[in-house]
């Protein structure tokens, strides 16, 4: 199946107590298309950069089969750009610097060639723009995936509710799903979430690993311990994207297989926090991944050897 990809292709400056960078690519449809290119999925990005951005990033993407056809160029724009620095514990950073540029007036140019994608994946957008997308599809999309943040919850509550009423699963985190539902415990969350519209709730919980919320059944999988962690940014779209190619590779939408998409999205993302930005993704091999998935298996497999009276 055909995944297509709504989101940034951006520039990062990252901080963290392990070092710094100058600009380097990001973005989540960046790290979501680097994911889904390990599965080798047919993947197809839609965002826009600026005149400032390097050819040589669209070559790298178009060189892993990621089509960048609907990477829209304005010539006289300058790129989204964001600059953080991350706390010692990696969980908390401060914003630095901001600049929407040409993200400001996006108007999703979806190609011919993705008019029919089957899997669609919405990243962190204002709620009317990804309405905008779903109505240019020749026809409603068979899983559509959504990524909000809390900043739309604060000013576009409305046409948000309209989105997620039209998302068959929402992704986000623990934070952010208190603030939709309005509820402290994720299983409550869950439920409100659910009846607001999306069959399936993905609530990521970072180092503590994410929880999967269908028809009152719960999956739970743990972050893989990792000795080193030097770079979180981009770790939640790299989430999504191996999740979203799994599903999209298998054309399955069960509650079983959504099960093994986190497992495969979760051992993506530990990849991608070895390294600052999508340096370590670009080196990930489909070897490495099971090799990863097979770590995972390992983390949560047991036997239990009853001894009761």
């Amino acid at each position: 199946m055909k995944l297509l990809v709504v989101g940034s292709v951006a520039f990062d400056a990252i901080e963290t107590p392990f070092g710094k960078t100058d600009k380097i690519l990001g973005g989540a449809a960046t790290f979501i298309g680097l994911a889904a290119s390990v599965l080798k999925t047919d993947v197809s990005l839609v965002s826009v950069v600026g005149g400032d951005f390097p050819q040589e990033y669209l070559d790298m993407l178009e060189s892993r089969n990621i089509s960048t056809e609907g990477v829209e160029v304005v010539k006289d724009g300058k790129t989204f750009f964001w600059s953080g620095r991350y706390h010692n514990d990696l969980n908390s950073r401060d914003t630095l610097v901001t600049e929407v540029n040409v993200l400001e007036n996006f108007d999703p140019k979806i190609p011919e060639s993705g008019k029919d994608a089957e899997v669609l994946l919405l990243g962190n957008l204002h709620p009317g723009v990804q309405l905008s997308v779903l109505e240019k599809m020749e026809k409603r999309p068979k899983l559509v995936i959504l990524d909000t943040m809390n900043f739309w919850m604060d000013t576009a509550w409305d046409i948000l509710m309209e989105m997620i009423a039209k998302t068959d699963v929402i992704t986000i985190n623990d934070e952010e799903a208190r603030q939709l539902s309005g509820e402290y415990s994720l299983v409550k969350a869950a439920q409100k979430i659910h009846s607001m519209g999306p069959d399936y709730v993905i609530i990521k919980k970072g180092e503590h690993g994410a929880l999967l919320f269908h028809e009152g059944k719960v999956f739970a999988i743990p972050a893989l311990p990792l000795e080193e962690v030097f770079d979180p940014t981009g770790a939640g779209d790299t989430f999504a994207g191996g999740f979203a190619a799994h599903l999209a590779k298998t054309g399955d939408f069960s509650f079983d297989n959504m099960k093994s998409a986190i497992i495969v999205g979760s051992a993506m993302a530990s990849y991608t926090v070895e390294k600052f930005g999508t340096e370590r993704l670009q080196e990930v091999t489909q070897q490495d991944l099971l090799d990863r998935i097979a770590l995972f298996k390992q983390l949560t497999t047991f036997e239990v050897d009853l001894y009761f009276d």
